[in-house]
């Protein structure tokens, strides 16, 4: 996906009852964290490897982190669990929401292979164009309806 990750995080914290604070904020967080990634793969990798590669974008990453990390905080800090776990929500929601024509590393650290629904060609010049042109753009619309629903209503 290009643009919907923020809105599908939206959607996720609203998911646990948020209308704003804590809860939404870590969402939104969690939603757009592992495209931060771009910036170590146009500044420093100069685009050499995909970025879904990057651990940031690993869902067996962030379930070791999340599953040593969320007792922690249940333990420590009770008042920081809801914003904690629609975190970690949000953070596969991205893998999922990446996962429809971009490609996710599921089954890491087993296998290396990035596994989407659909494989979007490289039918344009450039390739926002070509995501942007392919009907799973629609999906992304989608969300992006659906989060500014769930804004207006609130």
């Amino acid at each position: 996906m290009l643009i919907a990750h923020l809105p599908a995080g939206y959607i996720v914290g609203r998911a646990f009852g948020a209308r704003r604070g804590a809860v939404i904020a870590a969402a939104l967080a969690g939603s757009a964290l592992p495209d931060f990634d771009m910036i170590w793969f146009w500044f420093i990798d100069n685009g050499a490897i995909h970025h879904h590669r990057y651990w940031v974008h690993v869902p067996g990453f962030w379930a070791g982190v999340a599953v040593v990390l969320l007792p922690v905080v249940r333990l420590v800090a009770p008042a920081f669990w809801w914003p904690a776990v629609a975190f970690f929500a949000s953070l596969l929601v991205h893998a999922v929401v990446d996962s429809i024509g971009g490609g996710i590393m599921w089954l890491w650290p087993f296998d290396h292979r990035l596994y989407s629904l659909v494989e979007v060609p490289a039918a344009h010049g450039h390739w926002i164009a070509s995501f942007m042109l392919h009907w799973t753009f629609m999906l992304e619309l989608g969300v992006i309806g659906v989060a500014g629903w769930l804004w207006l209503k609130r």
